[in-house]
């Protein structure tokens, strides 16, 4: 079984390996590892993903990170798959090869998204005639309640707050989801999920607007 760590660790060199030995005592094999953001205060928080042998608690892999001294585990969830980053120039060029059929576009991107931000899932809202309705979907998107907007949901990339967002399905808030948005030039809105946590960083959050951004000036 796979898992994704997300730990807060020094930012000094050495750190990475420590936790990877300390991991190991415990049997668990990284996958991957993704610097997600460095922070001021001299930490860097990764996303690493880690094979477990079956029936080992992932627990394990917790108390074998904070056994390390400055180590914290934001959050553990299972994982399907590796984190590759990389990948989003692969759909950025997808996007700029079917630029003039923009349905399909779409689909390539929320289609692979999700594994390169550690997201659950991925739809795309498109705003035509005064109105805001659903044109793509990842596989494992939730459903729709049938309302259709009037106008784009977020003028601007920021996370997603289902207790003011009066707006949000029910269905996208279930699993204690965290959720964050972009507009994707002035036409589509790109909105991703995360089943169970963490919450998206400020710096997730910016680098899905820079997405936008690229996204909305090859379909202008």
């Amino acid at each position: 079984m796979s898992y994704l760590l997300r730990v807060q660790l020094p930012d000094v060199p050495g750190s990475l390996g420590y936790l990877a030995a300390a991991l190991g005592e415990v049997e668990g094999d990284i996958r991957s590892v993704d610097v997600v953001e460095h922070s001021p205060d001299g930490t860097v928080i990764d996303d690493i993903v880690v094979d477990l042998p079956s029936g080992t608690l992932p627990d394990t892999l917790i108390t074998a990170a904070q056994s390390l001294d400055g180590v914290e585990v934001d959050s553990i969830r299972p994982f399907f798959g590796s984190v590759d980053r990389r990948g989003q120039i692969a759909l950025l060029a997808e996007l700029a090869r079917h630029r003039h059929q923009p349905v399909r576009a779409m689909q390539e991107i929320v289609d692979g998204l999700p594994q390169t931000m550690t997201a659950g899932w991925a739809l795309m809202l498109a705003h035509n005639n005064g109105e805001t309705t659903r044109i793509a979907a990842s596989m494992a998107a939730p459903e729709d309640d049938g309302r259709t907007l009037s106008s784009s949901p977020v003028e601007k990339p920021r996370h997603l707050d289902p207790e003011v967002e009066e707006w949000l399905p029910e269905s996208w808030t279930v699993m204690d989801s965290s959720l964050a948005a972009a507009p994707m030039g002035t036409n589509y809105t790109l909105v991703i999920g995360r089943p169970g946590g963490p919450d998206f960083l400020p710096s997730e959050v910016e680098h899905l607007g820079r997405i936008g951004d690229i996204v909305g000036a090859v379909l202008a």
